[in-house]
C-alpha cells in the first residue's frame, strides 16, 4: 500500500501544490536561496536553521530500499519538525532534475534527495508559491499528516 493509497488527495489540489512547489524552486535558484544535498541540508540546518523555510525530501520508488537514506529523512524531519520548518515529500525524481537543471553539462551530479529553501533574516521573500505550499502542509498537518506528500509530474 502507498502513501497516496493511504492519504487521499483532491488530484487538483495535488496539481496546484506541484506547480507551487516547481516555481518556488525554479525563483529559490535563480535567488540563491537553494540547498542541495543531504550532507549540505543538514550543514546549513545546523548552522542557521532559522533561515530554512521549506525542505523537500525527494524520492522514487528505487529509493525506498535505502535504508540510510531513510535514516536521513527521519532525523531531517525531526529537526524539521522541531524546527517549525515547513517540510514536504516529493516524487518525481527526474522532473527535479529537469526542474533544477541537473546535471550541469560537465559537473558532477547533485545528491536530489534533500533541498532547503531559505530565507534570509534580513529580506521578507513574499512567494505566492511558497505561500501555497507552507497552506498545503498547515492543512495537512491539522490532518494529522506530518510530513505531506506531492508528485511532481512529468511534462
Amino acid at each position: 500500500m502507498t502513501l497516496e493509497e493511504l492519504v487521499p488527495c483532491d488530484s487538483s489540489k495535488m496539481q496546484a501544490v506541484s506547480e507551487a512547489v516547481e516555481r518556488v524552486l525554479v525563483a529559490a535558484q535563480r535567488q540563491d536561496r537553494l540547498t542541495v544535498g543531504v550532507y549540505e541540508s543538514a550543514k546549513l540546518m545546523n548552522v542557521d536553521p532559522d533561515s530554512v523555510v521549506l525542505c523537500l525530501l525527494a524520492t522514487d520508488e528505487e529509493d525506498e530500499g535505502d535504508i540510510a537514506l531513510q535514516i536521513h529523512f527521519t532525523l531531517i524531519q525531526a529537526f524539521c519538525c522541531d524546527n517549525d520548518i515547513h517540510i514536504l515529500r516529493v516524487s518525481g525524481m527526474q522532473r527535479l532534475a529537469a526542474i533544477l537543471g541537473e546535471p550541469a553539462p560537465g559537473a558532477e551530479p547533485r545528491d536530489l534527495h534533500c533541498l532547503l529553501v531559505t530565507n534570509p533574516h534580513t529580506d521578507a521573500w513574499k512567494s505566492q508559491g511558497l505561500a501555497e505550499v507552507a497552506s498545503y502542509c498547515a492543512e495537512s498537518r491539522d490532518k494529522n499528516q506530518w510530513v505531506p506528500y506531492v508528485s511532481l509530474q512529468e511534462r
